[in-house]
């Protein structure tokens, strides 16, 4: 289980400073810069902050859950997986602007945090 809390922190370090610089990287000047100017972000750097803003409103939720897991000996592994793999295939929706599907993955992450939460009681 603790792989599972590594790799969700790896994600969002890829998911809130790797994406949004690799789609920013004609940008480079600004990025540099003291950024005084207004900010030329592409539609796929928005997305990507935007994907990230979600996932930090959900990972301190998965960490203390993950946390209460390994402490309180539950395997909640499985959650764990399921949840990360629903969180990357988000981000990849976001980045590729599907809208709906992107609900359903949120959706169905908020459901793992749920069942993870109930594992533990």
């Amino acid at each position: 289980m603790t792989y599972l809390i590594v790799m969700a922190l790896l994600l969002t370090l890829v998911q809130i400073g790797v994406l949004p610089l690799m789609f920013n990287l004609s940008n480079v000047g600004y990025l540099l810069g003291n950024r005084d100017e207004a900010n030329p972000e592409s539609i796929l750097v928005s997305r990507a902050k935007r994907a990230g803003t979600n996932l930090l409103e959900s990972l301190p939720s998965f960490l203390a859950l993950a946390i209460l897991s390994i402490v309180l000996t539950v395997d909640n592994s499985d959650l764990m997986l399921y949840w990360l793999a629903l969180r990357v295939a988000y981000a990849a929706s976001y980045l590729i602007g599907v809208a709906y599907l992107r609900t359903l993955l949120w959706l169905g992450s908020v459901g793992c945090l749920v069942m993870m939460a109930l594992a533990l009681l």
